[in-house]
């Protein structure tokens, strides 16, 4: 089984995405990069050097469903013909826009994110769906952890791996431990966690760290001797990255906990101490990451939760 990576400029600001075609009937790609001319080109062009076309792909299979990985899929889906989507069930944002769900909103307000600064993510969310077709439920094929994405020669194995996004999957070719991990393992940085709903009860929060912590000791327990990121570089020394993650995790729990004081303060407040020059977007992935942060280290018995005019407030212990 060959597996071919592909380079994708993007518009956004952590540069190129990766995407993964399988030259091995049903010819698959994992990830598709977002909906602009530059990554239709370059897809084209990546498949074209490899003697295909986007005529040939018959499986789109989605690590998770942020528009530099889910863009093009409705179009791929549509120039194929009859090609395939496949996407786990707790994925959402292939279906509607994060920020638009009445859940996401209430998410952000019990943060204590300031109703100006929650209309500007979502004008600045506006401009980002632009990079994507949503796609509907009739369109797509659910992934179950543990299933196989069968080939003519060999086969990837379905591997959850929440804590970037509820549904984020990573695929596995047991033959020699190949693992294609979408933004679940990234040499260069520490894949953000962003604030999701629960899947389960949408009216309480995903608990991104802990799950993302889980997933990344899963991927561990198969002893990678290759891992195929989302963006930048293959990785060959899984071991010293899950290490060097662990350390990263550690120091930025130690750091945030430091930051909460006696009299209460909410996530976007830590947030905005935590990363006092953000703007734009990044400010979406401050809070995220400090949410993230604080329930970890609420559920470990290291600060206080309390609820104050329906906002979540962190306190010393």
């Amino acid at each position: 089984m060959r597996i071919i990576p592909i380079s994708l400029p993007t518009p956004f600001y952590i540069g190129a995405v990766n995407v993964y075609v399988v030259k091995e009937d049903p010819i698959t790609i994992i990830d598709t990069g977002p909906k602009t001319r530059d990554a239709v080109d370059a897809l084209r062009v990546g498949l074209r050097q490899n003697g295909l076309t986007t005529g040939d792909i018959r499986r789109i299979v989605l690590t998770h469903a942020h528009e530099d990985h889910c863009g093009l899929a409705r179009s791929l889906r549509d120039e194929a013909k009859d090609a395939e989507v496949f996407v786990h069930g707790w994925e959402t944002g292939h279906r509607a826009g994060r920020l638009e769900h009445e859940e996401n909103l209430r998410l952000l307000q019990r943060a204590g994110v300031p109703d100006d600064e929650i209309a500007a993510m979502r004008r600045l969310y506006d401009e980002v769906r632009q990079y994507a077709d949503s796609l509907d439920e009739e369109h797509c094929r659910e992934l179950i952890d543990g299933d196989e994405l069968q080939f003519d020669a060999g086969a990837l194995r379905v591997m959850h791996t929440p804590g970037h996004t509820p549904g984020s999957c990573s695929f596995i070719r047991e033959a020699d431990r190949t693992v294609i991990a979408g933004d679940c393992v990234l040499k260069r940085i520490t894949p953000n966690p962003v604030i999701s709903p629960d899947p389960i009860d949408p009216s309480r929060r995903f608990r991104s760290l802990a799950e993302y912590l889980v997933s990344l000791a899963r991927v561990r327990s198969f002893a990678p001797t290759l891992v195929l990121g989302g963006h930048g570089e293959p990785i060959h020394d899984f071991e010293e990255l899950f290490n060097r993650y662990l350390k990263l995790i550690r120091e930025r729990q130690a750091k945030i906990i430091s930051l909460v004081p006696k009299n209460g303060a909410t996530a976007w407040e830590i947030s905005r101490a935590m990363f006092p020059d953000t703007d734009d977007v990044h400010r979406f992935l401050a809070v995220s990451e400090a949410v993230a942060h604080l329930d970890y280290a609420q559920s470990e018995g290291r600060i206080a939760l309390e609820i104050a005019e329906d906002r979540e407030v962190y306190r010393q212990l």
